[in-house]
């Protein structure tokens, strides 16, 4: 039966030298293969405990027979020539389709938790929005109950200013922050990770 809420989530298609290709300069594609498959089913791990329907956009090609199982995950491909456009496109999907709550998460966070996602929709009974700051300015999570698309327009995708020119769009609006977290995107995210330091150590 179809939730009134939806958490979405993006994936690259975990190909040699197509993801992590800023962390790939520093520990080579092969390790960096392996650090986004570890990342990626870690967050299909979180995002599985969360009563929710749910959709996973491929950023090439849409794939059935993965650890995105189609009885779980609606699946979808990323349109848009940046990460803003491909964010409103995704978020318009949804609430065409009459959700209430909708939420985006990234896909490579080490420490994310089903709570963060609970409490994100709990926090949109009272709030317009709610937002997960990363450490390096962007944000890994961001939840609407309405369509608001000038919070996808005029960013500097992948830059400190994300969070923050975010929170401006979002000024004339009631918004929770959850905590801050560290998504992986170069090798300073991992340096003092044991877990990704041994999967980067693993023999080719």
């Amino acid at each position: 039966m179809k939730t009134k809420t939806i958490i979405i989530t993006f994936t690259r298609n975990p190909e040699l030298g197509k993801c992590k290709t800023r962390l790939a300069k520093t520990i080579g594609d092969a390790a960096a293969l392996r650090v986004y498959r570890f990342l990626i089913a870690h967050t299909e791990s979180v995002l599985s405990q969360i009563e929710s329907d749910k959709a996973v956009y491929y950023s090439e090609q849409i794939r059935d027979n993965d650890i995105w199982e189609a009885k779980h995950y609606q699946k979808h491909l990323q349109k848009g020539a940046d990460l803003g456009v491909r964010m409103l496109n995704a978020f318009e999907n949804a609430f065409k389709a009459n959700y209430l709550k909708v939420i985006i998460v990234g896909s490579d966070l080490y420490n994310l938790k089903p709570s963060h996602i609970n409490d994100a929709l709990l926090a949109l009974d009272t709030n317009d929005a709610v937002i997960g700051p990363a450490e390096d300015g962007g944000y890994y999570l961001l939840g609407l109950k309405t369509l608001n698309p000038i919070v996808f327009k005029n960013k500097e995708w992948g830059t400190e200013t994300v969070f923050r020119d975010t929170m401006i769009d979002l000024k004339n609006s009631s918004v929770h922050t959850l905590e801050t977290l560290n998504d992986i995107d170069v090798y300073e995210d991992l340096v003092y990770n044991s877990t990704l330091q041994n999967i980067i150590a693993q023999n080719d």
